[in-house]
């Protein structure tokens, strides 16, 4: 297949499945195009999860076990250690569910770019299951919040995210509260004698300008930090085990009794007190502003050209992205127009996130059990939704080439070959999986190979397969 059809399902893709690579080879960049235009339904495999109002009420039901574990905790860090074990516990075969529901669809879609776009804006707004209030939540952001929201404005897309439970609870805003807030004003005496401080908690306002928006050398102060972090003051979550239950459990609340009430000036701006339309005023700035255009653009950039970005690709779509005013289909489309992803050979080097999912889509196989889908990443060092930090998954070569990962995914590759055996030709995957770029050295490789378990293990470890 031409050599733009193999860019097409594995650079913009997520790896060719069977005949895909024939279906594509007419017009690539139409294909790629069709996929990012208007809104799609929830693929049935998410339509069938716990919505994150169901997800937070169920972790609400912990509030026995949590109470149990302080009751008689040898101390307090036991009680804690007890309290996560309790909530991961009860709320793990959510987590399973929303990880294999999600690679399902990655594995089987025929909209691959599309999808992989859905993980690329996952992680730009990262949050992690590692926390335990978060476990059954950061699924639901990717499907609540980014999925319908694909074909909008990234100023829908951030406002979606941003008032999303598992964004609030993963960044602690539902507990930050203004100190001249009606609550704090009039709590002052009781938390001084408790030797509390009611304050602001920095977390969100600090990586919506650093992370999701204008970027770390984006212009923003610390002045304007604290600021912006005054004005989300109130962004909270409805019901929970606290004083404050008012609201739907596990949706969006604005909470005006700890709002820090005023006029704030972010970034040389004043916004006058207005309520919750206060800090969306302020995301809806922060979404136009040029530094976001070039902060996205780069991210989308090494995502899609190379780990070191091209200036004249990233200039060119941050202008889209300024003259669309952030419409994501004409941003998306600027990336399939730009000529370094179809004149150069394969940069990226896969993220074990990208290498499982080609895997199993060139096998047009998915795994039965959610602890079978799940496996692989764990193994891999890439478990679904669990980012270091809020910064996201790297995904450039120097964090998954080292020779510890290298050890682990030839270890992989071994058993998967040894359980595909004889059953599928390796020459014949990889010619539909790989197409012109499935080398005659590689070909020779694989020919010669002792058996058919050794044959797919050598595809899968081949430069070829493991670069995009």
């Amino acid at each position: 297949m031409s050599h733009a059809a193999v860019t097409a399902a594995n650079r913009f893709g997520l790896g060719a499945r069977p005949g895909e690579l024939k279906a594509l080879a007419g017009d690539p960049k139409a294909w790629l195009a069709a996929q990012i235009e208007g809104s799609r339904p929830a693929p049935p495999e998410i339509k069938n999860l716990a919505t994150s109002a169901e997800a937070f009420e169920a972790y609400d039901m912990g509030r026995e076990a949590r109470s149990d574990a302080r009751r008689k905790p040898p101390s307090e860090a036991e009680a804690a250690k007890r309290i996560a074990g309790n909530i991961r516990q009860k709320l793990a075969p959510l987590y399973l569910d929303q990880v294999a529901a999600r690679y399902r669809v990655a594995m089987k879609t025929e909209e691959p770019f599309r999808e992989r776009l859905v993980h690329f804006w996952s992680n730009h707004f990262a949050v992690s299951a590692d926390k335990p209030q978060v476990i059954a939540l950061a699924g639901t952001l990717e499907n609540e919040a980014i999925r319908p929201n694909l074909g909008r404005r990234f100023t829908d897309l951030l406002l979606a995210v941003e008032s999303h439970p598992a964004m609030i609870l993963y960044l602690d805003n539902q507990g930050s509260i203004g100190p001249n807030s009606k609550l704090a004003s009039r709590a002052a005496g009781r938390a001084r004698r408790a030797g509390r401080k009611l304050d602001i908690n920095e977390n969100l306002a600090r990586e919506i300008l650093e992370l999701h928006t204008l970027g770390v050398n984006g212009g923003y102060t610390q002045g304007d930090v604290t600021t912006f972090a005054q004005a989300l003051t109130g962004w909270s979550v409805g019901g929970g085990p606290d004083r404050l239950q008012e609201g739907t459990p596990g949706k969006f609340e604005f909470r005006e009794v700890i709002h820090e009430p005023g006029a704030k000036t972010v970034l040389g701006k004043r916004y006058a007190e207005d309520g919750i339309r206060q800090p969306r005023a302020i995301l809806e700035d922060l979404a136009r502003h040029p530094a976001t255009a070039r902060h996205v653009a780069t991210k989308l950039v090494r995502h899609f050209v190379a780990d070191d970005p091209p200036a004249d690709a990233v200039e060119r779509v941050a202008k889209t992205f300024r003259d669309s005013e952030g419409d994501l289909p004409t941003v998306h489309r600027a990336l399939i127009s730009l000529p370094q992803v179809w004149d150069s050979p394969p940069p990226k080097f896969k993220t074990p996130h990208e290498f499982v999912v080609s895997t199993f889509r060139m096998f047009d196989h998915v795994p039965e059990e959610p602890r079978q889908v799940a496996a692989p990443f764990e193994l891999l060092g890439q478990r679904p939704y669990t980012p270091g930090s809020p910064a996201g998954w790297p995904d450039t070569a120097d964090r998954w080439d080292g020779p510890d990962a290298l050890l682990k995914r030839i270890e992989w590759t071994t058993a998967v070959g040894e359980r595909v055996g004889n059953r599928m030709p390796p020459l014949t995957l990889g010619a539909q999986a790989l197409g012109e770029s499935f080398t005659q050295r590689t070909r020779l490789a694989v020919a010669r190979a002792a058996s058919g378990a050794q044959g797919i293990t050598l595809l899968l470890a081949s430069p070829e397969f493991q670069r995009r």
